[in-house]
């Protein structure tokens, strides 16, 4: 038994080396392809200004019985019939807290994509972190990274992904226990496929600080649709569950409804905290998420729209896929 047990351990720092390794390899790609997906969208954008104290103007806007008389601008009055209150920008910067799920479950990838859960959550990190520093706010990682407003964020952010592995806390769909400064921000990245009361747990402590919250949920379309059909073997990429079945397409009704259940219960969550809710599928451009995930961080509210992905039904077939770990 005790044998067994560390071959079992020594079996699981094999992989979790690999794992550290392959996403060494990507990094530098994934690192290249944010910053081009940032620049995709960095020109049809509006900073994330505000009114507030500060030096640079902002606007002109009419006057209100609340404004008092020291907030007119006499000069831009005196040219119509309407006093106006002339707007500065809120120049403090913002703080921006980051978590990517890097555990198992987001090295999915089917073949309805061209890339992984995990590939996808990073470029989008990354290519947001290039558009939040270049507007003034600062960016860290929960737990590994002090917020910053370095032009070099981004490589931080890489290095501090990669500490995560080493680390083991990629294992981890949640972030680790932290005390929020108030009024920051909470962006997370991941399937959301863990329970709905870990996740109710973990959420919860994090909004009950002040902090306003965004959940991205990535999804491969394989996920979404389950689109295979006769002898198809399920395995499960956290844990040691598998799955044959001799008609998958059986299988079809009862897992979407289970999804859309799940999915539903997150919603409501982030509904209840104030917090906002976007869904990304990996066959869908990482602009489009960005942008949509960008306009709501600067109060720009987007029509986002996923194209749900068509169900491929195949011959018998035998497919290995991996449908969160079972998690659902």
């Amino acid at each position: 038994m005790a044998e067994t047990s560390l071959n079992v351990l020594n079996q699981n720092i094999g992989n979790l080396e690999e794992q550290a390794h392959r996403l060494a390899e990507r990094l530098p790609e994934l690192l290249v392809e944010a910053k081009r997906v940032a620049h995709t969208i960095t020109h049809g954008i509006h900073g994330r200004r505000r009114r507030g104290p500060g030096e640079t103007f902002w606007q002109f806007r009419p006057y209100e019985q609340s404004d008092t008389a020291s907030e007119i601008d006499w000069r831009r009055s005196a040219s119509s019939d309407t006093l106006f209150i002339r707007e500065r920008e809120w120049e403090a910067a913002h703080t921006i807290w980051l978590w990517p799920d890097l555990s198992r479950s987001m090295g999915f990838g089917s073949h309805l994509s061209q890339v992984t859960k995990i590939d996808r959550s990073l470029v989008l990190m990354l290519a947001l972190s290039e558009l939040l520093v270049g507007a003034g706010e600062r960016v860290g990682i929960v737990g590994y990274m002090t917020p910053t407003a370095s032009r070099m964020a981004m490589a931080k952010l890489a290095e501090s992904v990669l500490q995560m592995v080493a680390d083991g806390s990629h294992l981890q769909s949640l972030p680790p226990d932290t005390l929020f400064s108030p009024f920051s921000e909470f962006i997370t990245f991941g399937d959301f496929l863990d329970r709905p009361e870990d996740l109710t747990q973990g959420f919860k402590q994090i909004a009950s600080q002040g902090v306003r919250g965004h959940l991205v949920q990535i999804f491969d379309p394989a996920e979404e649709t389950l689109p295979y059909s006769g002898r198809t073997l399920f395995e499960a990429q956290e844990g040691s569950h598998s799955l044959l079945t001799g008609r998958a397409e059986t299988l079809r009704d009862g897992y979407t409804l289970k999804l859309a259940e799940h999915r539903s219960k997150l919603q409501d969550l982030a509904k209840n905290m104030e917090w906002s809710f976007l869904l990304h599928h990996t066959d869908r451009p990482a602009g489009e998420a960005l942008l949509a995930l960008y306009t709501k961080l600067t109060g720009q509210e987007s029509n986002y729209q996923t194209a749900r992905p068509t169900v491929q039904k195949s011959g018998e077939e035998l497919i290995r896929n991996s449908l969160g770990g079972g998690r659902i």
